[in-house]
């Protein structure tokens, strides 16, 4: 401990850690024989000075060293590819995109985590469909990637153990908002989980934990840098998060857009984003593809439904029943009608996913249960034209107690003006 107080002073007065230093201090938490307290230090002087990119990289190895890791690529004999979103609200693309990407005959394997707050968890939205299993073996996880081409699953208790003790003090310190301690936590993982290639997926917004381009791209960059450091080919992709991607907010909603999407039937936005992501996937993906030719197979596998067919492959081979009409549905659904005429000028991400929140679809803490069938669809989103009277959202809720209480939430997340606003793309940047 007395080492540790060392560090910690060394980093709070702007010093720099070696990465033996940095693997001591990651191991010695890991095993419980550095102190909560003395992390939290530690965080807090990261918070303020700030990692080196050595020390960032150093950061991740640690983590990375205090547990398992796996080697996708030796035991399928292909390249495996991933992809990793930030968290936002209806962001439902792994589930869209691991499906497209495997009918073109790439392997996407993927550990993913749940939800908490206003962002949703993959996990949490997957579970919403009856029978489906989250948690798999490692050797039932890469026998699925092979034989089904695609495999998401709960990441193991095992990999990178430090990261899951050290996120949770992150949490409770005021320490999750530091661009190298969340570049160190997303990566020390996706390499743990032994993919080749990465695709990121930072949003940008109200929505998202990084506010401005500038800081996205900043950790979009460090990101990178990591990847390429361990020798994982990296693409990050900047999305717009002012408002929710899609229209549906709320886990089996979700599910159904994101099948929607598949049948070529999805929101603009969110169907544009999972042609973007899953184009930049086989792009780096041992097809050996051009971009042009990339994205005409992306958008032949939605076209023919060859990506409805892997959907339901990977949904069955978990144990799942992929019929929509499997999926849980709410008992209450009330229209959230607009008080003017006009254009929508705002519709404020954080404000949808706290009323579905509140409708049950997420989990203040990481006990609570989660009502798989309530949610949100935005029926009108950013620039769409309203008349007065006309449904802006629909409620899917619990109660009539629980829909009167996200109508007024709600109200507040719409802004209606007179004028119409340009639309803006859901992929504002590409980092490559």
């Amino acid at each position: 401990m007395t080492y540790a107080a060392e560090l910690i002073a060394r980093k709070r007065d702007g010093g720099e850690l070696s990465a033996q230093e940095m693997s001591e201090l990651m191991l010695g938490y890991a095993r419980g024989e550095i102190p909560d307290y003395q992390l939290a230090a530690f965080c807090m002087a990261v918070f303020f000075r700030g990692l080196t990119a050595a020390e960032t990289y150093a950061m991740s190895q640690a983590m990375i060293d205090t547990g398992e890791t796996l080697d996708l690529h030796s035991a399928l004999g292909r390249k495996v590819v991933d992809k990793h979103s930030t968290g936002g609200v209806g962001d439902k693309t792994s589930i869209a995109v691991g499906p497209v990407v495997a009918a073109c005959g790439v392997p996407f394997a993927k550990m993913s985590g749940r939800g908490l707050g206003h962002t949703g968890g993959t996990l949490d939205k997957l579970e919403s469909i009856p029978g489906f299993r989250v948690e798999l073996s490692t050797d039932e996880f890469v026998e699925q990637v092979r034989d089904v081409g695609l495999a998401i699953i709960a990441a193991s208790a095992n990999l990178v153990p430090a990261d899951k003790k050290l996120y949770a003090l992150r949490d409770v310190t005021a320490t999750v908002d530091s661009h190298s301690l969340i570049a160190a936590s997303i990566m020390s993982k996706k390499i743990a989980a032994g993919a080749d290639a990465i695709v990121l997926d930072v949003k940008v917004g109200e929505g998202a934990f990084m506010k401005s381009l500038e800081d996205a791209r900043t950790l979009g960059e460090l990101m990178l840098d990591l990847g390429r450091s361990a020798g994982r080919e990296t693409v990050c992709l900047l999305t717009d998060m002012d408002q929710p991607l899609g229209n549906a907010v709320g886990n089996a909603l979700e599910i159904r857009e994101a099948l929607a999407t598949l049948r070529g039937e999805g929101p603009p936005d969110f169907a544009e984003l999972v042609t973007a992501a899953a184009t930049r996937l086989l792009l780096l993906s041992d097809l050996g593809i051009d971009e042009t030719e990339a994205r005409a197979r992306v958008e032949r596998t939605l076209a023919t439904g060859s990506a409805v067919e892997a959907y339901e492959r990977w949904i069955r081979a978990q144990g799942g029943d992929p019929g929509e009409d499997a999926l849980p549905t709410a008992p209450v659904v009330r229209e959230l009608a607009s008080p003017a005429a006009g254009y929508v000028a705002e519709l404020r991400a954080v404000r949808v996913g706290e009323a579905a929140l509140h409708l049950g679809a997420g989990r203040r803490t990481k006990d609570d249960a989660i009502d798989h069938a309530v949610g949100i669809v935005c029926l009108r989103k950013r620039g769409d034209r309203v008349g007065a009277g006309e449904p802006l959202a629909e409620i899917h809720a619990r109660t009539p107690e629980g829909a009167d209480a996200a109508a007024r939430e709600l109200a507040d997340a719409y802004v209606v003006g007179d004028e119409p606003l340009a639309q803006r793309p859901v992929v504002l940047d590409v980092l490559d």
